[in-house]
């Protein structure tokens, strides 16, 4: 037990301890207490609510109405006779009607979205986070990237977005997405950075030039175009697309770097010019090329190393212009070493309209050069 002098000398202490920390924030004065007051409501909050309520404001949701000509009467249940008695019966207009997300990345009203979203509309029409409905109009699309970009008619105090370095991100870091799913506004979904550089022709995209930000962070029908961003609050990527499976969704964004990049060119020029080359290319490597090789039906005999294997030359294409054939292995790329398919798209991508393009390719065993002029991607406007 302690003794009444022990006893004595702690309630000591504590008085003193008590009348040191009054005198503390006496000479500090208010402003330490309201700061600690601070603190602890902040401290209250996940850090997901805090980036969530700073980036909300400059998510939007988007309606579009676009029309639709369709015959007044399905051709196919009029009776013959009856259709040559009535003669053209017309069309008449129906609406159609889409919802996704934008997100606001400069105060003066623009907004970054999915092209697939606003593609073809003949209205658009923006909430904000208050409620307010504006109009929009579609300053260009991209359908290469999947993007589009949008300008809100004059409206004050509109709130941007900041926007971060997709380069900086790791797999494993987290991953925020905003959105208007369903039309629910203001819906946030939190996961990590799941795998990097996905290949978007992987996924069954042909058409596309992507390499995606992978995430397990809940990307839901509606979601299509808002931000997904980091434990900052800054924007790493535009949402673009879901795949479900058994057990869990992935989800997918457009490195916000890559979406930055399309904004300056379409409000420069209202469109976006990729370089294309025209060859269908197929990964090949040591392993395959071995598979092969021993196959005795085999009618070719493929060099045993990586890069991308021509697998068609499309007639009158630069490339069958550049002399690029049919089995040619392509191993290097403007002085960029190519292992796979992806890697010659990206230095295709870099490559300029119109000026030589330098490819190192395999043929017959033989490393030969080639000077290919890219051209402008046809069917893009």
């Amino acid at each position: 037990m302690l003794s009444l002098k022990k006893l004595e000398i702690m309630r000591i202490y504590r008085h003193i301890f008590f009348l040191s920390t009054i005198l503390f924030f006496f000479f500090l004065g208010p402003s330490s207490l309201l700061a600690s007051q601070d603190f602890l409501e902040n401290e209250s909050h996940s850090f997901v609510a805090n980036v969530a309520s700073r980036v909300s404001p400059s998510v939007v949701r988007i309606d579009i109405e676009r029309d639709l000509q369709t015959d007044e009467f399905e051709s196919d249940l009029l009776d013959p006779l009856l259709r040559d008695l009535l003669g053209d019966l017309g069309t008449i207009p129906k609406k159609e009607r889409g919802q996704g997300s934008g997100v606001i990345i400069d105060s003066s009203g623009l907004v970054l979205t999915n092209a697939h979203v606003v593609e073809r509309v003949d209205r658009v029409i923006i909430t904000l986070q208050n409620g307010n409905q504006v109009d929009g109009t579609v300053l260009g699309t991209d359908q290469v990237t999947d993007l589009a970009l949008v300008k809100i008619k004059e409206y004050p105090g509109l709130e941007s977005a900041k926007l971060g370095d997709s380069e900086d991100i790791q797999v494993g870091d987290w991953a925020i997405a905003l959105g208007t799913p369903y039309g629910l506004e203001s819906t946030v979904t939190l996961g990590i950075v799941s795998s990097l550089h996905r290949d978007i022709n992987s996924l069954g995209f042909s058409d596309k030039r992507l390499d995606l930000i992978q995430t397990d962070a809940a990307i839901n029908p509606g979601n299509s175009g808002g931000p997904l961003i980091n434990a900052n609050g800054e924007v790493i990527g535009i949402n673009t697309l879901v795949r479900s499976g058994p057990g869990a969704g992935l989800g997918f964004a457009i490195p916000i770097n890559l979406a930055s990049k399309v904004t300056n060119q379409l409000l420069a020029n209202g469109e976006v010019i990729h370089p294309y080359l025209g060859a269908q290319l197929v990964l090949l490597n040591e392993r395959i090329a071995k598979e092969h090789n021993q196959d005795p039906n085999a009618l070719i005999f493929l060099p045993e190393r990586s890069g991308a294997l021509v697998q068609s030359v499309i007639p009158q294409s630069p490339a069958e212009e550049g002399g690029l054939r049919r089995g040619d292995l392509v191993i290097n790329a403007g002085g960029n070493v190519i292992n796979d398919p992806r890697s010659l798209l990206m230095q295709v991508e870099n490559a300029q309209i119109g000026k030589p393009f330098e490819l190192e390719v395999v043929r017959n065993n033989k490393e030969i050069n080639l000077s290919i002029k890219p051209a402008a991607l046809p069917g893009i406007s």
